[in-house]
């Protein structure tokens, strides 16, 4: 294989495709194509039997050829059969006069040789054709492999004169055929709109463009895009079109910059530039001047033939303004921005017009945000532009800025100012979201300026730079002029509006439209009527909802004086209708045609982010960053670009201005940092979400591309794939290897054929639809951001056939690292093919180059893909190999690796740890071989570190450290470090307990070299409202310092500061004399004794300055109100042992003048005493403390030098902590339970010091709880509590316990109701409840009969009374004690069982007496008394005794035959009960 020819394109170190044999081979036919048809046209003597054999050996094959193209014809073969045509047709010259001489013989001679020559010339060319027709159906059966399209030529850039011809051509291939698209500076060409002026052509993969009769419009950037379904190809060029000026020598041609405006009139001289001095890359804040400067050296140097210099921002040419100022003399141009703006970002280039062309030099201006007014706010927009002006309108758009760590932007306020004054207008009370508004409110015929400010959380931004001024007025009004000319110097301007009259009354306003929809508003259009009149016209708007019929004006103030009006206070997402009025002196018009329905909606959405986002290298300072295109970017006004290094999270805007391309060079990073790049869009409704940050690239110089891999092994077979693994390139080119590209050919084909179409990311490959049974050989070639590597060796035959062992397949990319004196370190992968069972182990085998001898150095397999291989021999080479072993047995073994020669480089060095200045724990790797693309890789046990938040990588020039950020015992193993693009240079770290610990001991010495403080910072609060603050250091040297900052300004020793530092003691304190709402802050304490430094900051803000405020206020106050009688103790309660509640406080200060009042509620209360005058106590007792006694108390104290109040409201809470000390004290005195029966049941009950409801008491029926129902009652006096267990039985007996809760503490009191103590109370339970039962039935007179009658004379007198009994108890009447006998003159009745009557008819004096009523069955009875007097006609009635009341009247009616009695004294009582 060593003597195979290496084709071309893989010389190219390119990777190729297959449009390389294709263009070698249509070059070839071309060659041979010619050289056929010389000879054709040199052999019109030819026999015909040469035809003939031309004929048969030639036509099939060329037949066979052109069937294969039937596709993409590439080229023609030509066609032989017409020479056959040619010979037959074409004959010999007559030679009369050379017969039978000698010159006929050398004429004979000389054709026989010619004729020969022809038949090796045909003979070359069949061999060539029968070679190139298997060239081409191979190259037929491989273009059936699918291809993105190629560009084989590239379009060409010209230059041409005006009204001349020019043609594009290109040529590109692809499979299947592709597609070409032509655009003109990015805009498709439509053939069809214009045919004359375009044409567009295609022939077997040649493309064109003809313009015909070339404008100056034509100057522009042309592009070809071809494309099919598996990608797509760009080419573009450049058009130049000159206008010949008459008798001036025209431009030689020139490549011009794209979208250059068209140049001023040059001045036409050769003239050579070469810069001396150039402008960079530049920096500028806002509020800047910058001066960018090129000085330059001009062959010839002509006083009268300098160039012309031209300004340019973003190809845009800058006009002289009171922005921009451009200077040229002496070989110097100048430009001068006084003060910068983000508007002055961009790309700038100075052009230098000569007759040679045009010189010039670009560099890239940037504009940083000038420091927020308020801490946070965003930076001010930029780019503000107007449009659609009017008489009172005008539209204004402007570009969103770049926010990074600020809030995002919230809206923005637009203001307005009269050009010539300084009087801004806020335009808008509300924030404007998206970056376009409507300004209304103009006055016609008044210029305008207008600026722009960001709004967010934190605040407003600075103003945007102010536009240029705008006027009020209708651009119609002047379309409606018309200028009559008399002579040159004299012309009339006349207005339509003039000639058009009077118009009584306006037309209807027509062509109704929403020139602007957003959800904040909606601009609406229409035409003015016409005729429009002479007489100013206006307009009112107005408004329905979408289907309804009920109009609402919407400017009913004030009319519209321009056809345009914005229309605001709309609901979003609702349709709209609208209609306008116009309106004169002479009356308003009809309504215009409704604009249907308008919804009230964005037209735009917020951006998507962009995607794809990379960085390339480009220079030590910059980094070319791509991304692919936002999918919905609506209206798109740019992107922007964030940095920030990799583990910092500090990011920053790259650019303030947004750019429209997606490739942007980020300038200003620091050479040999670790960057990330992230983008973001903008549009008029704002910035999206930010995209998916970059990988990280260390900004270096420019890439080149990787070296070969190397190692290829196969990994898995089937009958028709295979899986190979290879090791990644020893030198990466500077960049992260980005994928690979594989060929493979059959051992028995001499041609490579591409494995793969899209790129393969790792380093493993799965190749398909291969033959089984084939050996096949491979090579790889690797792919960075630099380009394609040279590939690879080819691989050794692999035979394609199925594995099917039990034992796995074999491990691959054998690495070394660490190669030392005797020992290194082998690294591996697993492998794919694991066969039967999971892989257990591995072990390494290891052979001495030049010997078959391999001997295993692991004595058991290991279970780590790694492994240090020790006592190895100095200066010996080895070979190792690894083995996957399963529960099958060992597998396959490993490609054997290469060579590796047991010997140190000299001056390698080993990994140290350490601790840095700042008390940061490391380990440092230094080397010394490093290129300019060599990179650190540090791991963790052979694993590369992918957790930021553990560990951070720092690397400057030929040192990497890799820094913990929080070092714990998490943190021990095994840590290495590589370096890239060397000859394996490395080493590795045992990083252990002990020596962890002490790394961290260190560390904590070196990173807290602090004064030792006693205590904080802390203050107090004097009896004047003095505050001191005050904190005390250990020890301190006499040369300590210290300082006091309040809210970042140092304080010094004055009058209102009084700062004192006892080096002594180490006490460090300030008093302020008056404290007040000015002082809150932060205040800190800076102590610096030599090297040791401390600080003690207090924060003295919000709730805790406040309250340290008031204690000083109040402090202050004390002083003054102490000065007069004053409360030494404020009124307070206190609850005697007798559970009295006293409310006390003591006075002081006081006199024999000085007036004491006590009040409850505003009513004065005397106490029981007053107030002691040696001790100043005063005190108001409250007996039997109850809910009557909440109340506001007021004790106050005056005389005549002040007074004092003291105020208790006892309620609440105060009022809840009484009840729980009165309840503590009657918890503790409480007795123990005792039972007391009554008829109702049982009653337990104990004696305490005081009871009242409010106390928390609760009883317990083994251990639950007992609610008050009517089963068991719970009450209490003002001396105990008890509880009634009505009807008691089995049930209720067991342990009760009764319990008082203070808020604190449970009083528990217990009694057990069972045994001998429940059947004494029940016996007695029952003994009372039938007494009881019997007092209640037995019989009774509940009323009725007085004490005392007094009755005249012969008249009738009834006794009656209520009775009760059951049974119905026996009514017996008795006189003087004893029965009275019942007649006719004493009547005894009983009425319904209840009422008992006695009437005396014709009483005489006879029937005075006492007389009584005894009522009486089986459970007893009782006698009533009543004493009946019978005074005479005549007779005073007797006086009725005091007290007694007359008796009552009750529903039972008289006798029939009883009168009515006489006067019936009243009484008070009822009769006497015996």
């Amino acid at each position: 294989m060593a003597t195979k020819i290496l084709p071309f394109y893989q010389k190219k170190h390119k990777h190729y495709g297959y449009d390389y044999r294709s263009l070698d081979s249509r070059s070839l036919v071309k060659k041979y194509s010619s050289k056929s048809s010389s000879t054709k046209r040199s052999s019109s003597a030819l026999a015909t039997s040469s035809g003939i054999i031309h004929s048969a050996k030639f036509s099939p094959c060329a037949k066979r050829v052109c069937h294969c193209f039937d596709e993409v014809p590439e080229y023609t073969v030509p066609a032989f059969r017409n020479r056959e045509g040619e010979v037959e047709h074409v004959k010999p010259k007559a030679r009369t006069f050379l017969y039978g001489t000698k010159l006929w013989k050398m004429e004979a001679e000389i054709e026989r040789l010619r004729r020969s020559a022809h038949e090796r010339t045909d003979m070359l060319a069949l061999r060539r054709m029968e070679e190139e027709r298997t060239s081409v159906q191979r190259h037929v059966r491989e273009d059936s492999i699918c291809r993105a399209p190629e560009f084989l030529v590239r379009l060409r850039s010209h230059t041409v004169w005006e009204k001349s011809f020019v043609k594009l051509f290109c040529t590109v291939q692809g499979f299947p055929t592709p597609l070409v698209r032509w655009y003109k500076d990015d805009v498709y060409i439509d053939q069809t709109s214009d045919p004359v002026k375009y044409r567009m052509d295609s022939y077997y993969g040649v493309h064109s463009l003809a313009i015909n009769r070339c404008s100056i419009n034509d100057t522009a950037q042309y592009t070809a895009l071809a494309f099919n379904i598996h990608g797509e190809a760009t080419t573009s060029a450049t058009v130049i079109v000159k206008r010949f000026r008459g008798e001036e020598e025209p431009y030689h041609s020139v490549l011009l910059p794209l979208n250059l405006p068209l140049l001023s009139p040059p001045i036409f001289t050769h003239i050579d530039i070469q810069y001396s001095e150039k402008f960079g890359v530049s920096f500028g804040t806002e509020g800047e001047t910058m001066i960018l400067s090129c000085r330059m050296i001009l062959t010839p140097n002509l006083s009268r033939l300098q160039p012309e210099a031209v300004w340019y921002r973003d190809d845009v040419e800058i006009k002289k303004s009171k922005w921009a100022a451009m200077f040229y003399n002496d070989c110097t141009a100048i430009l001068t921005l006084p003060h910068l703006n983000k508007d002055d970002e961009g790309l700038y280039t100075l052009r230098l017009i000569t007759r040679g062309g045009i010189s010039q030099h670009s560099a890239y201006v940037f504009v940083r945000d000038a420091d927020a007014l308020v801490v946070g706010a965003p930076g001010a927009p930029m780019d503000v532009t107007f449009y659609d002006a009017n008489k009172d309108y005008v539209i204004l758009t402007w570009k969103p800025p770049n926010v990074t760590k600020e809030s995002p932007v919230i809206g923005y306020f637009v203001d307005r100012c009269e050009a010539g004054t300084d009087n801004w207008i806020q335009c808008n009370d509300a924030p404007v979201k998206i970056c376009k508004y409507p300004v209304t409110g103009l006055f016609e015929g008044r210029s305008y300026i207008f600026r722009v400010r960001a709004v967010n959380k934190s605040g407003i931004s600075r103003p945007s730079r102010a536009t240029d001024a705008v006027t009020a007025l209708d651009p119609a009004d002047l379309a409606r002029l018309q200028t009559f000319y008399f002579d040159e110097s004299r012309h009339i301007v006349v207005s339509q509006d003039d000639v058009e009259g009077d118009i009584k009354p306006p037309g209807i306003p027509t062509n109704v439209h929403a020139a602007e929809t957003s959800k904040n508003y909606v601009v609406l259009s229409w035409d003015p009527p016409e005729p429009r009149g002479r007489d100013p016209l206006k307009y009112y708007i107005e408004k329905t909802m979408a289907g309804s019929t009920s109009w609402q004006r919407v400017n009913q103030e004030i009319a519209a004086r321009s056809p345009r009006f914005a229309i605001f206070d709309l609901v979003e997402g609702k349709s709209y209708e609208f209609r306008v009025y116009a309106v004169n002196k002479f009356g308003l018009s009809q309504p215009s045609e409704s604009t249907g329905p308008v919804v009230v909606n964005e037209r735009i959405e917020i951006p998507s982010p962009p995607s794809d986002v990379r960085a390339a290298r480009n220079t030590k300072h910059s980094v070319v960053v791509h991304w692919m295109a936002s999918k919905t970017a609506s209206e798109l006004i740019g992107y922007y670009v964030d940095s920030c290094l990799l583990g910092t999270n500090d990011w920053q805007p790259c650019n303030h201005r947004p750019v429209k391309y997606t490739r942007f060079v980020v300038h200003g990073l620091m050479n040999g940092r670790k960057y990330i790049f992230r983008v973001k869009t903008a549009n008029a409704l704002g910035v999206s979400e930010m995209s998916q940050e970059s990988e990280p690239i260390i900004v270096q110089a420019a890439l080149t591309a990787p070296s070969s891999p190397y190692g290829i092994t196969l990994l898995d077979c089937t009958n028709d794939s295979m899986t190979l693994g290879w090791k990644k390139p020893r030198f990466t080119g500077g960049s992260n290897i980005t994928g690979y590209y594989m060929d493979h050919r059959e051992v028995t084909d001499l041609h490579w054929h591409e494995s793969n179409v899209k790129q393969i990311t790792g380093r493993v490959y799965k190749i398909e639809n291969l033959k089984e049974g084939s050996f096949y050989e491979f090579k790889v070639s690797a792919l960075n951001l630099g380009g394609i590597g040279i590939p690879s060796d080819s691989s050794r035959a692999f035979k394609c056939e199925a594995w099917t062992m039990s034992e796995p397949g074999p491990t691959y990319d054998l690495t070394f690292c660490e190669i030392r004196n005797t020992s290194l370190v082998i690294l591996w992968k697993a492998p794919i093919f694991i066969g039967s069972s999971p892989v257990t182990g591995y072990t390494v085998d290891i052979c001495e180059t030049n010997s078959e001898e391999w001997r295993t150095v692991t004595e058991k397999p290991v279970s780590a893909r790694y492994l240090k291989v020790t006592k190895l021999e100095e200066g010996k080479s080895y070979i190792f190999r690894v083995h996957a072993v399963n529960a099958a047995g060992q597998g396959r073994p490993s490609e054997p690796s290469e060579p590796v020669l047991i010997q140190a480089r000299p001056g390698t060095k080993e990994i140290s740890a350490g601790v840095d200045a700042e008390g940061n724990i490391y380990l440092n790797f230094e080397c010394q071989e490093l290129t300019d693309v060599s990179q650190f890789a540090w791991g963790k046990a052979y694993e590369d570190i992918t957790d930021s938040s553990k560990v951070h990588i720092e690397t400057e020039g030929e040192k990497s450290k890799l820094i913990f950020k929080h070092p714990d015992m998490s943190d021990l193993g095994t840590y290495s470090v590589a370096v890239s693009d060397t000859d394996g240079i490395s080493s590795s770290y045992a990083l252990e307990k002990e020596e962890l610990e002490r790394l961290m001991a260190l560390s904590h010495e070196i990173r807290h070299p602090t004064i030792p403080l006693k205590n904080e910072l802390s203050y107090e609060v004097f009896d004047r409202g003095q505050v001191r603050f005050w904190v005390q250091a250990e020890s301190v040297s006499p040369n300590a310092t210290c300082k006091f900052i309040v809210n970042d300004m140092e304080l010094a020793d004055s009058k209102d500061h009084k700062i004192t530092f006892d080096k002594s003691t180490g006490m460090i304190e300030m008093v302020m004399e008056q404290f007040t709402s000015k002082n809150e802050g932060t205040y800190t304490v800076q102590i610096e004794d030599g090297r040791a430094k401390n600080q003690s900051s207090l924060v003295f803000i919000g709730e805790a300055f406040k309250a340290a405020l008031a204690e000083a206020e109040f402090q202050r106050k004390e002083f003054l109100r102490k000065q007069g009688p004053h409360f030494a103790e404020y009124l307070h309660w206190h609850v005697t042992e007798d559970c009295e509640v006293e409310l006390k406080c003591k006075v002081a200060n006081t006199k024999k003048e000085t007036v004491f009042g006590w009040y409850k509620d505003f009513v004065t209360v005397v106490p029981e005493e007053p107030p002691n005058p040696q001790t100043g106590d005063s005190k108001l007792r409250i007996p039997e403390f109850s809910k009557k006694d909440m109340g506001e108390y007021k004790m106050t104290l005056k005389d005549d030098k002040g007074q004092d109040i003291t105020v208790l409201e006892v309620a609440g809470k105060v009022y809840e902590e009484i009840v729980q000390e009165i309840s503590k004290i009657s918890g503790l005195s409480a007795s123990e339970l005792r039972i007391k029966c009554t008829p109702e049941g049982i009653r337990l009950q104990s004696f305490l010091k005081y009871y009242m409801e409010d106390m928390k008491v609760f009883w317990y029926h083994k251990e639950s709880k007992i609610a008050s129902s009517e089963k068991m009652r719970i009450g209490g006096s003002s001396e105990q509590v008890w509880m009634q267990i009505c009807e008691p039985t089995d049930r209720e007996k067991g342990k009760y316990t009764m319990e008082i809760f203070d808020g604190k503490t449970s009083y528990k009191r217990h009694l057990d109701l069972s045994g001998e103590a429940y059947a004494e109370a029940y016996t007695e339970f029952q003994r009372l409840k039938a007494a009881a039962f019997a007092e209640k039935n037995r019989g009774k007179v509940l009323g009725g009969l007085p004490d005392v009658v007094t009755i005249m004379e012969d008249k009738t007198l009834s006794l009656t009374s209520t009775i009760f009994g059951d049974p119905s108890p026996v009514v017996t009447w008795l006189k003087n004690d004893k029965d009275l006998e019942l007649n006719d003159h004493h009547i005894a009745t009983v009425e319904q069982g209840k009422y008992a009557s006695l009437t005396i008819k014709g009483v005489t004096t006879e029937d005075s007496g006492k007389y009584g009523i005894n009522v009486r069955n089986k459970y007893g009875g009782e006698t009533i008394d009543v004493t009946v007097s019978v005074y005479k006609h005549g007779e005073d009635i007797p006086v009725i005794r005091m007290g007694v009341q007359p008796p009552p009247v009750h529903p039972t009616p008289p006798p029939a035959e009883a009168s009515k009695p006489a006067a019936p004294p009243k009484s008070s009582k009822i009769g006497r009960r015996k």
